[in-house]
Protein backbone atom coordinates (compact mmCIF):
# COMPACT_ATOMS: atom_id res chain seq x y z
CA UNK A 1 0.00 0.00 0.00
CA UNK A 2 1.88 3.48 -1.00
CA UNK A 3 2.01 5.90 2.16
CA UNK A 4 -0.86 8.31 0.89
CA UNK A 5 -3.31 5.18 0.63
CA UNK A 6 -2.80 3.95 4.41
CA UNK A 7 -2.66 7.46 4.66
CA UNK A 8 -5.79 7.74 3.59
CA UNK A 9 -7.43 4.50 5.40
CA UNK A 10 -5.88 5.75 8.95
CA UNK A 11 -8.19 9.02 8.11
CA UNK A 12 -11.32 7.09 7.17
CA UNK A 13 -11.25 4.61 10.39
CA UNK A 14 -10.67 7.51 12.34
CA UNK A 15 -13.93 9.10 11.41
CA UNK A 16 -15.95 5.62 11.21
CA UNK A 17 -19.40 6.21 12.65
CA UNK A 18 -19.28 3.38 14.80
CA UNK A 19 -15.36 2.52 15.29
CA UNK A 20 -13.57 5.31 14.91
CA UNK A 21 -12.51 8.47 17.53
CA UNK A 22 -15.05 9.56 19.70
CA UNK A 23 -13.00 13.24 18.68
CA UNK A 24 -12.07 13.08 15.29
CA UNK A 25 -15.37 12.23 15.00
CA UNK A 26 -16.88 15.21 15.97
CA UNK A 27 -15.06 17.61 14.27
CA UNK A 28 -15.82 20.26 11.29
CA UNK A 29 -14.29 22.18 8.77
CA UNK A 30 -14.62 25.15 11.26
CA UNK A 31 -13.25 23.08 14.40
CA UNK A 32 -9.96 22.01 11.99
CA UNK A 33 -9.05 25.12 10.60
CA UNK A 34 -7.63 26.77 13.40
CA UNK A 35 -5.33 23.89 13.21
CA UNK A 36 -4.71 23.78 9.97
CA UNK A 37 -3.22 27.56 10.53
CA UNK A 38 -1.41 26.11 13.74
CA UNK A 39 0.33 23.55 11.65
CA UNK A 40 1.34 25.51 8.67
CA UNK A 41 3.33 27.95 11.38
CA UNK A 42 4.67 25.46 12.99
CA UNK A 43 6.06 23.96 9.18
CA UNK A 44 7.62 27.57 8.89
CA UNK A 45 9.27 27.68 12.62
CA UNK A 46 11.17 23.82 11.56
CA UNK A 47 12.60 25.43 8.17
CA UNK A 48 13.70 28.89 10.32
CA UNK A 49 15.15 26.60 12.69
CA UNK A 50 16.86 24.29 9.28
CA UNK A 51 15.44 21.38 11.48
CA UNK A 52 14.78 18.80 8.61
CA UNK A 53 13.62 16.28 11.01
CA UNK A 54 10.84 18.44 12.64
CA UNK A 55 9.96 19.67 9.08
CA UNK A 56 9.28 16.14 7.96
CA UNK A 57 7.17 15.37 10.94
CA UNK A 58 5.58 19.07 10.66
CA UNK A 59 4.47 18.03 6.57
CA UNK A 60 2.95 15.09 7.84
CA UNK A 61 0.76 17.14 10.17
CA UNK A 62 -0.15 19.44 7.84
CA UNK A 63 -0.81 16.77 5.23
CA UNK A 64 -3.13 15.22 7.13
CA UNK A 65 -5.22 18.53 7.93
CA UNK A 66 -5.56 18.51 3.97
CA UNK A 67 -6.57 14.92 4.36
CA UNK A 68 -9.16 15.33 6.97
CA UNK A 69 -10.84 18.08 5.23
CA UNK A 70 -10.74 15.76 2.33
CA UNK A 71 -12.58 12.64 4.45
CA UNK A 72 -15.14 15.44 5.66
CA UNK A 73 -16.28 16.87 2.13
CA UNK A 74 -16.14 13.08 0.79
CA UNK A 75 -19.13 12.06 3.68
CA UNK A 76 -20.86 15.01 2.68
CA UNK A 77 -20.54 13.74 -1.34
CA UNK A 78 -18.55 16.05 -1.68
CA UNK A 79 -14.50 16.29 -3.46
CA UNK A 80 -12.15 13.76 -2.05
CA UNK A 81 -8.81 13.89 -1.91
CA UNK A 82 -8.14 12.92 -5.69
CA UNK A 83 -9.90 15.68 -6.53
CA UNK A 84 -7.61 17.95 -4.51
CA UNK A 85 -4.54 16.50 -6.06
CA UNK A 86 -6.16 17.01 -9.86
CA UNK A 87 -7.35 20.60 -9.13
CA UNK A 88 -4.12 21.88 -7.82
CA UNK A 89 -2.39 19.54 -10.41
CA UNK A 90 -4.25 21.11 -13.08
CA UNK A 91 -4.06 24.66 -11.68
CA UNK A 92 0.03 24.58 -11.64
CA UNK A 93 0.14 23.25 -15.38
CA UNK A 94 -2.26 26.41 -16.54
CA UNK A 95 -0.40 28.86 -14.68
CA UNK A 96 3.17 27.26 -16.13
CA UNK A 97 2.55 26.98 -19.67
CA UNK A 98 6.39 27.86 -20.27
CA UNK A 99 6.78 24.25 -18.52
CA UNK A 100 3.47 22.62 -19.84
CA UNK A 101 2.75 24.33 -23.06
CA UNK A 102 4.51 26.25 -25.98
CA UNK A 103 4.44 29.84 -23.88
CA UNK A 104 8.40 31.51 -23.69
CA UNK A 105 9.05 33.37 -20.48
CA UNK A 106 12.91 33.89 -20.09
CA UNK A 107 13.02 35.22 -16.35
CA UNK A 108 11.54 35.39 -12.96
CA UNK A 109 9.93 38.58 -13.69
CA UNK A 110 8.59 37.30 -16.56
CA UNK A 111 6.63 34.07 -14.90
CA UNK A 112 5.77 36.61 -12.49
CA UNK A 113 4.06 38.61 -14.61
CA UNK A 114 2.71 36.03 -16.38
CA UNK A 115 1.69 34.23 -13.18
CA UNK A 116 -0.41 37.24 -12.38
CA UNK A 117 -1.90 37.52 -15.87
CA UNK A 118 -2.96 33.99 -15.60
CA UNK A 119 -4.96 34.48 -11.89
CA UNK A 120 -6.48 37.82 -13.13
CA UNK A 121 -7.89 35.48 -15.70
CA UNK A 122 -9.24 32.73 -13.81
CA UNK A 123 -10.77 35.57 -11.62
CA UNK A 124 -12.84 37.52 -14.30
CA UNK A 125 -13.97 33.62 -15.41
CA UNK A 126 -15.38 33.09 -11.58
CA UNK A 127 -17.10 36.82 -12.47
CA UNK A 128 -15.20 38.20 -9.79
CA UNK A 129 -16.21 41.83 -9.31
CA UNK A 130 -13.47 43.47 -7.50
CA UNK A 131 -9.40 43.51 -8.08
CA UNK A 132 -9.73 42.61 -4.17
CA UNK A 133 -11.91 39.50 -4.82
CA UNK A 134 -10.04 36.58 -3.57
CA UNK A 135 -7.51 38.03 -0.71
CA UNK A 136 -9.00 35.97 2.07
CA UNK A 137 -10.41 38.12 4.87
CA UNK A 138 -8.67 35.35 7.39
CA UNK A 139 -5.44 36.48 6.31
CA UNK A 140 -3.32 37.83 9.21
CA UNK A 141 -3.88 41.39 9.21
CA UNK A 142 -0.33 42.53 8.32
CA UNK A 143 -0.12 39.84 5.42
CA UNK A 144 -3.75 40.61 3.87
CA UNK A 145 -2.45 44.27 3.74
CA UNK A 146 -0.20 43.63 1.55
CA UNK A 147 -2.16 41.66 -0.64
CA UNK A 148 -4.24 44.72 -0.55
CA UNK A 149 -1.74 47.15 -1.97
CA UNK A 150 -0.33 45.10 -4.33
CA UNK A 151 -3.46 44.07 -6.19
CA UNK A 152 -4.60 47.73 -6.25
CA UNK A 153 -0.89 48.29 -7.51
CA UNK A 154 -1.40 46.15 -10.38
CA UNK A 155 -3.85 48.37 -11.31
CA UNK A 156 -1.99 51.85 -11.16
CA UNK A 157 -3.24 52.59 -7.74
CA UNK A 158 -0.05 52.91 -6.25
CA UNK A 159 2.73 55.52 -4.71
CA UNK A 160 5.62 56.73 -6.99
CA UNK A 161 8.37 56.27 -4.72
CA UNK A 162 9.00 54.96 -1.09
CA UNK A 163 9.42 58.68 0.04
CA UNK A 164 6.02 59.54 -1.08
CA UNK A 165 4.85 56.43 1.38
CA UNK A 166 6.73 57.84 4.06
CA UNK A 167 5.35 61.29 3.94
CA UNK A 168 2.13 59.63 4.20
CA UNK A 169 3.20 57.74 7.65
CA UNK A 170 4.11 61.20 9.09
CA UNK A 171 0.92 62.33 8.08
CA UNK A 172 -0.88 59.43 9.81
CA UNK A 173 0.87 60.03 12.83
CA UNK A 174 0.46 63.66 12.88
CA UNK A 175 -3.33 62.59 12.82
CA UNK A 176 -3.26 60.30 15.60
CA UNK A 177 -1.09 62.81 17.55
CA UNK A 178 -4.54 64.94 17.02
CA UNK A 179 -7.40 62.66 18.31
CA UNK A 180 -4.82 61.74 21.44
CA UNK A 181 -4.84 65.35 21.89
CA UNK A 182 -8.62 65.57 21.93
CA UNK A 183 -8.90 62.18 23.87
CA UNK A 184 -10.87 60.50 21.33
CA UNK A 185 -12.96 57.68 21.50
CA UNK A 186 -11.25 54.03 21.89
CA UNK A 187 -12.48 53.41 18.22
CA UNK A 188 -11.41 56.27 16.91
CA UNK A 189 -7.58 55.94 18.21
CA UNK A 190 -7.63 52.38 16.55
CA UNK A 191 -8.46 53.59 13.04
CA UNK A 192 -5.96 55.80 12.81
CA UNK A 193 -3.42 53.48 14.67
CA UNK A 194 -4.74 50.92 11.84
CA UNK A 195 -3.91 53.73 9.36
CA UNK A 196 -0.32 54.30 10.33
CA UNK A 197 0.05 50.36 10.62
CA UNK A 198 -0.80 50.10 6.61
CA UNK A 199 0.95 53.17 5.86
CA UNK A 200 4.20 51.23 7.56
CA UNK A 201 3.16 48.14 5.75
CA UNK A 202 3.21 50.15 2.48
CA UNK A 203 6.44 51.90 2.82
CA UNK A 204 7.96 47.93 3.60
CA UNK A 205 6.37 47.15 0.30
CA UNK A 206 8.02 49.96 -1.61
CA UNK A 207 11.75 48.74 -0.13
CA UNK A 208 11.33 45.16 -1.31
CA UNK A 209 11.01 44.55 2.65
CA UNK A 210 8.27 41.41 4.31
CA UNK A 211 7.00 43.68 7.09
CA UNK A 212 6.09 40.55 8.88
CA UNK A 213 10.16 38.87 8.65
CA UNK A 214 10.81 42.95 9.70
CA UNK A 215 8.52 42.84 13.05
CA UNK A 216 9.72 39.62 13.63
CA UNK A 217 13.36 40.74 13.72
CA UNK A 218 12.20 43.59 15.98
CA UNK A 219 9.90 40.96 18.16
CA UNK A 220 13.85 38.92 18.45
CA UNK A 221 15.71 42.14 19.19
CA UNK A 222 13.25 43.54 21.92
CA UNK A 223 13.68 40.08 23.52
CA UNK A 224 17.23 39.64 23.84
CA UNK A 225 17.53 43.10 24.92
CA UNK A 226 14.93 42.87 27.48
CA UNK A 227 16.73 39.74 28.56
CA UNK A 228 19.93 41.36 28.99
CA UNK A 229 18.37 44.12 31.12
CA UNK A 230 16.79 41.19 33.59
CA UNK A 231 19.89 38.77 33.81
CA UNK A 232 22.43 42.54 34.43
CA UNK A 233 19.33 43.21 36.96
CA UNK A 234 19.55 39.55 38.40
CA UNK A 235 23.53 39.77 38.94
CA UNK A 236 23.05 42.94 41.19
CA UNK A 237 19.78 41.00 43.20
CA UNK A 238 17.37 42.97 41.74
CA UNK A 239 14.36 42.56 39.53
CA UNK A 240 12.47 44.88 36.75
CA UNK A 241 10.15 45.93 39.07
CA UNK A 242 12.73 47.28 41.49
CA UNK A 243 15.00 49.03 38.76
CA UNK A 244 13.94 52.59 37.59
CA UNK A 245 13.18 52.96 34.08
CA UNK A 246 16.76 55.32 33.59
CA UNK A 247 18.55 51.93 35.34
CA UNK A 248 16.70 49.70 32.59
CA UNK A 249 17.05 52.06 29.41
CA UNK A 250 21.04 51.97 30.63
CA UNK A 251 20.78 48.65 30.40
CA UNK A 252 19.04 48.12 27.27
CA UNK A 253 21.75 50.80 25.94
CA UNK A 254 24.82 48.32 26.95
CA UNK A 255 22.69 45.45 25.00
CA UNK A 256 22.52 47.77 22.04
CA UNK A 257 26.36 48.38 21.85
CA UNK A 258 27.43 44.65 22.73
CA UNK A 259 25.27 43.71 19.23
CA UNK A 260 26.49 46.37 17.36
CA UNK A 261 30.11 45.57 18.53
CA UNK A 262 29.72 41.88 17.48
Amino acid sequence: MRPIDRLLEVMARLRDPQAGCPWDREQTFATIAPYTIEEAYEVAEAIEHGDMAALKDELGDLLFQVVFYAQMSHEQGGFDFDAIAQAIADKMERRHPHVFADAAIRNTAQQVEAWEETKAAEREAKRQESVLDGVARTLPPMTRAVKLQKRAARVGFDWAAAADVLAKIEEEIAEIGVEMAMEAPQDRLEDEMGDVLFACVNLARKLNIDPERALKRANGKFDRRFRHIEAGLAAAGRSPATASLDEMEALWNAAKQAERGS
